[in-house]
Parts: C-alpha cells; sequence; structure tokens
C-alpha cells in the first residue's frame, strides 16, 4: 500500500524545484524543470548541489499554467484536526505558488489569476490525510482494494485538485520522452485533498466513549456560485452537489490527537472489554441542485428571473446524472424542498416532469390538508422494469408546513419517509487490523438526495432530521438507548454536540456556495425557531443580494480556474486582456456620478451657511443633485445586467444576451442614447463564444 509522504521537502535552485522525503532517502526525488515545468524522478544521489533555499512543507496540492507561466501550488502549513481511525486528518491553512520563470513577469491578468486563487481558493475549507482516504464513505472503501495507491482510490467526484494533479498523474500513468512508461515512484507525491466539512469529536454517550465524525465532500464537477451554477450540465454533474457522511467509531483506540484506550462488542453489548474490535457506523445523504436544464439571471433584483429549458432536452443529462446515484448508491429517495407556489413552482414541476420521463408507469400520490392542498407528492413508479425504476420522488411543502415558526413540523417529512429509512439502513463494519480494511456486517442501500432551490438551508434543517433519526437507531441496536428512546433526552451534553456539529456544516456549505452562513441554524443549532434566528437571516438575505450581484463573479472565475473549466494557457480569447471592464465608459460612470451626487447633498445639508447667503440658491442646488441622484439610481436599477458582476473566464450564455439587450435600451435611451458609441467596447458575443468554445457547460 503506497502512502502519500508525511515529510517533504523542496530545494529550490535556479534550474529546478527538487522535492524528496527525508524519511525515505532511498526513493527517488521528484524534480521539476525550470522554467518549462516539466516533471522528472531522479536518484538522491544526482540532487542539485546549488541551491538558494530549502523549506520544508505539509504536500504538494498541483501544478497550474496561468497566461505567462507555470506554478506549483504547495502546503506550507495544516493543522491536525484529529484521528480518523487512528489517521491523522489535517486541514489545509496556508499555501504558496512557486513560479517556473525565475524572472517574474510583470501582466495584470497574470496577478488577477494569482490573486482569485488566493483569495477564494487557497483560503477554503480543504482537508487530507496521509493514510485514510477522505474522499470515500466507509462503505465504498470497505469493497476497496486498498493495496493501491491512496489516490487511485480516490473517489473522481471528490477529489477536489484533481485538475492540478494533472502533470503527475498523467506522468505516474504515461512517463515522459526521457523516462517512458509507467511511473509508480511518483505515487507518494500525489496528495487527494477534499473541500467541505470535516468534524471530529471525540466525545462520551452515556458514559460510552466514542467518536462522532461529520464529512461533507463538495464535488469539483459543476462547482460554482449561487446565481452563475444551477441545474445540471450535459454529462449530468448537478450545481452544488454535496455528498455528507455522519461517522460514530467505537473503540477508536487512537482517537484524538493525544489517542486512548477504548473498547466495544456490539453484539453482546458489553463496553469496555479489552481488546474488543474497533467498530465503524456511517450513514450517507446527498444534496444537489434540481437536475433539470434551468438558472436565474440576477440584474440587481431582489428576486431574479427564473429560466427553465425544455425537459426533453435535458433528459439525456439527467438520465447520466441519476446512472451514477445509482450506481453508487442504489435506490434514490429524491426529496424536492422547493415552494409549490410562486416563481419556484416552474422549478417543482420541471422536477415532477423529469421524474415522470425516466420512471416506468409513474405512480402519483397527493396528499394535502387544511393548511395546504399539497403537503406531500409522491411519484413512485409502478413496477421495477429498468433502472430508473429505483426512483423515489418525495415533495414536502416544507414553506407552508414551517410557516410561522413551525419548524417542528417538518418531521412529518422523516415520518413520510420511516418505511424507506428503515430499509434503507446504514453501513456498519468492523476494523481488521491484519489488513487495514473493514469487514461489512451490514449496508446502506439507498440514499435520499435532497434539495430546495439552493439546497441549503431548507436542506440542512431535512439532513439534520434524518440524521438524527439514523443516529437513534444506530444507538438503539447498540444497545445503548431503549426503544422509542432518544439521544436527546438521554444525554444532553451529546445532543449539544450534535446540534452545534450540523450547525457548521450548514454554515460551511453554505459559504462555499452563496458566500455567506446558512440560514434557519437556529433551529438546528436550538431546536426552535427563534425571533433572533429570523432576523439573523435578514441579514444574511441582504448580504447574499449585494455578494451575488457584485462578488460571485470572481469567485466564480476562481472555482472555474482551480478545477481546469477554464484554463488560461489555451483559452481562444485573443490578445486582449481577460478583466478588463469593456463597458462604455459613460455606462461605468453612472455609479460615481451617483455616488457623487449624495455626496454633495449631504455636504449642502449639513454645511452650516454663510450669512447673507440665499435660502433659494442652496435649495435650488440640492434640489438639482437630488434629481440626478434619482435618475442615476433609477437608470442603474433598470439596466441591472450592465452592472452585476459577472464571471469574466466562462460567460454565461444568457448575460451575453441579457448585456446585448441592456445596451440595446441604452441606446434608445432619450438622455444617454446618442453618447453611447454604437462600437462600444462592450462583452461582444465573439469573445463571449471564443471563451466558450470547447468547453462541456450548460448553463
Amino acid at each position: 500500500m503506497t502512502l502519500p509522504y508525511r515529510d517533504i521537502n523542496v530545494r529550490v535552485a535556479a534550474d529546478s524545484y527538487t522535492f524528496t522525503s527525508p524519511s525515505s532517502p532511498n526513493a527517488p526525488a521528484l524534480i521539476v524543470d525550470r522554467p518549462a515545468g516539466n516533471v522528472r524522478l531522479s536518484e538522491a544521489a544526482s540532487l542539485p548541489k546549488r541551491v538558494s533555499r530549502v523549506s520544508s512543507i505539509s504536500g504538494l496540492l498541483g501544478f497550474i499554467r496561468l497566461r505567462l507561466d507555470k506554478y506549483a501550488i504547495i502546503i506550507t502549513k495544516s493543522q491536525p484536526m484529529g484521528r480518523l481511525k487512528g489517521h491523522i486528518v489535517y486541514k489545509v491553512i496556508s499555501t504558496d505558488f512557486l513560479p517556473m520563470r525565475e524572472r517574474k513577469i510583470r501582466d495584470p491578468d497574470e496577478d488577477q489569476f494569482l490573486s482569485l486563487l488566493k483569495t477564494f481558493i487557497m483560503k477554503g475549507p480543504m482537508y487530507f490525510s496521509y493514510g485514510i482516504d477522505l474522499t470515500n464513505s466507509f462503505q465504498r472503501q470497505a469493497s476497496m482494494d486498498i493495496s493501491s495507491p491512496l489516490w487511485m482510490r480516490a473517489d473522481d467526484r471528490f477529489f477536489w485538485n484533481r485538475f492540478v494533479q494533472s502533470d503527475l498523474i498523467d506522468f505516474r500513468r504515461m512517463g515522459s520522452r526521457s523516462q517512458p512508461g509507467s511511473q509508480p515512484g511518483i505515487d507518494p507525491y500525489i496528495l487527494p485533498v477534499i473541500w467541505g466539512t470535516l468534524e471530529i469529536r471525540p466525545t462520551s454517550f452515556k458514559n460510552t466513549p466514542l467518536t462522532v465524525v461529520l464529512i461533507t465532500r463538495k464535488a469539483r464537477h459543476r462547482a460554482g456560485t449561487r446565481y452563475f451554477t444551477r441545474g445540471i450540465d450535459e454529462e449530468g454533474h448537478a450545481a452544488n452537489y454535496n455528498e455528507t457522511e455522519q461517522i460514530v467509531v467505537l473503540n477508536d483506540t487512537g482517537r484524538g490527537l493525544g489517542g486512548y484506550a477504548g473498547s466495544s462488542d456490539m453484539q453482546s453489548g458489553k463496553y469496555g472489554a479489552e481488546g474488543a474490535e474497533m467498530q465503524v457506523l456511517s450513514y450517507v445523504q446527498t444534496r444537489g441542485s434540481v437536475p433539470v436544464y434551468w438558472a436565474e439571471i440576477n440584474a440587481l433584483k431582489y428576486t431574479p428571473k427564473l429560466q427553465v429549458r425544455g425537459i426533453e432536452t435535458a433528459l439525456p443529462a439527467a438520465k447520466k446524472h441519476f446512472d451514477e446515484q445509482i450506481r453508487i448508491y442504489g435506490d434514490n429517495y429524491l426529496v424536492n424542498l422547493v415552494n409549490q407556489k410562486g416563481r419556484e413552482k416552474r422549478i417543482k414541476e420541471a422536477y415532477e416532469q423529469m421524474v415522470q420521463m425516466l420512471v416506468s408507469s409513474p405512480s402519483q400520490k397527493v396528499r394535502g390538508d387544511v393548511v395546504t392542498d399539497e403537503k406531500f407528492h409522491v411519484i413512485e413508479p409502478s413496477s421495477s422494469k429498468q433502472e430508473y425504476d429505483r426512483l423515489h420522488y418525495v415533495y414536502f411543502d416544507f414553506h407552508h408546513e414551517t410557516k410561522g415558526l413551525q419548524m417542528h413540523r417538518a418531521m412529518l417529512l422523516v415520518e413520510q419517509l420511516q418505511e424507506a429509512l428503515i430499509a434503507q439502513q446504514y453501513f456498519r463494519g468492523l476494523d481488521m487490523p491484519a489488513n487495514g480494511g473493514l469487514e461489512t456486517r451490514n449496508y446502506q442501500t439507498s440514499v435520499v438526495r435532497t434539495n430546495c432551490m439552493d439546497s441549503l438551508d431548507r436542506t440542512n434543517v431535512v439532513q439534520s432530521m434524518l440524521a438524527r433519526w439514523t443516529l437513534d437507531r444506530m444507538f438503539t441496536d447498540l444497545g445503548l438507548l431503549q426503544r422509542g428512546e432518544t439521544f436527546a433526552a438521554a444525554d444532553p451534553a451529546f445532543e449539544f454536540l450534535f446540534r452545534n456539529l450540523w450547525a457548521d456544516n450548514a454554515d460551511t456549505v453554505s459559504n462555499s456556495y452563496a458566500g455567506t452562513g446558512a440560514m434557519k441554524t437556529d433551529l438546528t443549532r436550538t431546536g426552535k425557531r427563534t425571533k433572533a434566528g429570523t432576523f439573523a437571516d435578514g441579514n444574511i438575505a441582504v448580504t447574499r443580494y449585494y455578494l451575488n450581484n457584485f462578488r460571485d463573479g470572481p469567485r466564480q472565475d476562481a472555482f472555474d480556474l482551480f478545477l481546469g473549466a477554464y484554463e488560461p494557457a489555451t483559452a481562444n480569447i485573443g490578445s486582449s486582456l481577460v478583466f478588463a471592464d469593456r463597458r462604455p465608459v459613460l455606462i461605468q460612470s453612472i455609479p460615481y456620478i451617483l455616488a457623487f451626487s449624495l455626496f454633495l447633498i449631504l455636504v449642502s445639508l449639513f454645511t452650516k451657511q454663510q450669512p447673507g447667503s440665499g435660502a433659494w440658491t442652496i435649495r435650488l442646488f440640492i434640489l438639482f443633485w437630488f434629481v440626478v441622484a434619482g435618475w442615476t439610481f433609477n437608470f442603474i436599477i433598470n439596466n441591472g445586467m450592465l452592472y452585476v458582476n459577472w464571471p469574466k473566464l466562462n460567460p454565461r450564455p444568457w448575460a451575453t444576451e441579457g448585456y446585448q439587450d441592456a445596451i440595446g435600451n441604452v441606446r434608445k435611451d432619450m438622455l444617454l442614447g446618442s453618447f453611447v458609441a454604437r462600437h462600444e467596447r462592450g462583452l461582444s458575443t465573439a469573445r463571449y463564444l471564443n471563451a466558450e468554445e470547447g468547453k462541456k457547460r450548460i448553463e
């Protein structure tokens, strides 16, 4: 079994970067030639003699080629988060970029590329381990050949740095001109990293020592921001797709950073016996955007315009999506939490139409009451003739059921799913020290895939409720709870830990997609909806409005850059600067005129008037700038497409169309039309098409 090196030294020389492991002096060194950036392996005896510095690093995140240069991304600092099955798990704290060129070339776009990566990606929640696979659930790990290198076992969906590891992986598989063929010597330098949540909490429940772990893995495919990445792409990858695994480890002799010895016997229910086997229990859920082609077009309006493409056109993509979901998880229970009325109704109907097209002879059941006509809407296949008959659609009217701070009514969904949850079960495995693997005693046979519009706030609440129900079941099966008893009533301290674990997870997932913490976390943390929580949600809503309109464009660019959706070295964008603002100067100046007008109004109102100065003169002055401010504000709101901070690397097709329409409207403006040149430096359609060329991204 080949594991990544725990200790790596990097030697910086004028002609190369050399990576070695001090603990493995006889292992080949990884050499990256400068300035070409070619990768090769070399014996330790041939290391460069003249080096400018030697640094100790935690790992090699990968390599990325930008517009003018190629960079090695190294993990300079990592923080231990705890032990999982005896293996320490680390969080990436700081990184550095090592340029291949010795003399740096100044370029505005190159600097912006680096700034995007350092600001939005390198500060993100990334985790890794040298000894255990964090990309796979314990159930998947139990069926794997652990003799293969760690990176080869990684789940491609959650191998967050897979693209920037391409140089090393390609060299491993094919070698180079000077070193043809497979190169297994490079395996220990390839370090898989996940993005998401990883919480390891050694604790006890009713005086029984155990470790509770919560892992959320964000998919690298179709990753992005709230309004710029929705639905699915033609490859079947869903936006904001995450897998969340709740884990309980019993008798973890290496738990925590200090370790402790404990034991248990699940069959007898006796705890504390010397030498008892380590047991791992885990429960997996998923979330992801509604799997149809849809988008929300933000134009400075609080409620963006909703766009849904034909359901038939998305059918092949949806089939690819559910092919993968069924292959990995088995039966899928599709829990849909969007509103049944208003603008979200179109998304609900689109999802239901898609499921009806996928399953054989769909059977529908609608249940309502005095609160709502459609409390539940269930779509089940009438037979099991094909693969997609393993899809089970359950709509729950979350909005109406929980209206007026009645969040406890969300438990009605758990009651609706109870039979499915009982049949679903959870994974349980026993540690096998002889081979380092797990012996499976029980399988999780299906998965609940939950979504709302963003697959954030409502989804977080429901996932925590399903996790709570399953954890009660685990503890009951272990003999720690009596039938009908709950851990919340049996151990308030453990209940507090559970609530905060899931609330922290909600915040992490939300920050990655929407830029803020999650809403409704007061329910997750305290068990009830509060007025303070409602006020906090209002603050989050305002913050999201600002971020989604003015900050998410660069954040989306950073995701596209790091994950390989945009490659600066090969993008056909011409010689012009990528990040230059090509709007007409007059359009750019409108917000500045608004700010200047407000400034003059405030100065006039709060400046003491000189004796003898005419009051009417000041009033007319203020009135004039009030009119200017009102006109500019109205112009910005009515032409919001011109002022949203759009992604510039992979522009959205609907953003292109919206921009051209907005410019067309400005040309017709009675006041500004004649001043806006017909050959303005606008975001031309040609540039957008060039940027999109060769990329399979359906928005």
